[in-house]
């Protein structure tokens, strides 16, 4: 049986005796590595910068914290890495607003640990996590104002975080084989991927799609964008492809 990748994890949490605790259920895990903690998300940032984790499990509690957190430490922390957010906060609008900022999920403390785990596990492959009974307010709280404003707003919300993943690497210049060793999936999956993505957006080719991601803002518009230039749409190896980085525990108390 294939090994499953292990997922290098960083847990942030303010109390230390629940932070002891998830640590002791997390290190328990097989497949999950923790590889630093810290008593605060702005804390975590030197961990993050050195260690390169999977995902970051985020503790969010109390009015104070959760500002801060939410207007500076959340966003920094989700262009780095996969955030998780853990909170016994039930109001909708804190929810809706760590979306907004970059987290991929909300795990309740009232959830139970296997709840945890699997959360951990869905946001690394790069799926969304979101308690099943607040997920339909959740979106509609997301996406109301934006669909009154922008009638794409719809289509790009409609992605998965996976399928945005993909369109970052096809403007990249990758093509499916590319994508799919760059994503640890069959080339099928990632054909299928590329197909779902071009239905849902209606746009018939790569190169329109790279087109529409920069234009709507779903990537960085680099300079001059070689993929733009070019008349060929078929053109897809066109730039370098980002490093990553090594791993290793370290903590911050």
């Amino acid at each position: 049986m294939r090994d499953t990748p292990v997922i290098r994890l960083v847990l942030v949490e303010p109390q230390r005796l629940i932070r002891e605790a998830l640590q002791a259920l997390l290190d328990k895990t097989h497949g999950i590595s923790i590889v630093g903690d810290a008593g605060a998300a702005q804390e975590a940032r030197e961990i993050v910068d050195a260690h390169h984790p999977d995902v970051v499990l985020l503790a969010m509690d109390g009015w104070g914290e959760r500002e801060v957190t939410l207007r500076d430490a959340l966003p920094w922390l989700s262009e780095r890495t996969r955030t998780l957010v853990v909170t016994s906060d039930i109001d909708p609008n804190l929810h809706a607003r760590a979306i907004q900022l970059g987290a991929m999920g909300i795990v309740l403390k009232t959830q139970s640990a296997q709840s945890l785990v699997k959360a951990v596990q869905k946001v690394h492959a790069g799926e969304l996590w979101l308690d099943r009974a607040q997920t339909a307010s959740l979106v509609n709280r997301l996406t109301r104002n934006r669909t009154e404003e922008d009638p794409d707003a719809t289509k790009i919300g409609s992605l998965t975080a996976r399928e945005r993943e993909v369109v970052t690497l096809v403007t990249e210049g990758l093509k499916n084989k590319d994508v799919a060793v760059r994503l640890s999936i069959s080339e099928a999956t990632a054909r299928n991927h590329v197909t779902s993505i071009l239905d849902k957006l209606a746009l018939s080719n790569r190169f329109q799609l790279a087109v529409y991601a920069f234009r709507r803002g779903l990537v960085p518009c680099p300079q001059m964008p070689a993929i733009l230039r070019s008349t060929d749409a078929s053109r897809q190896d066109v730039y370098p492809r980002p490093r990553r980085g090594g791993s290793s525990r370290r903590r911050l108390a």
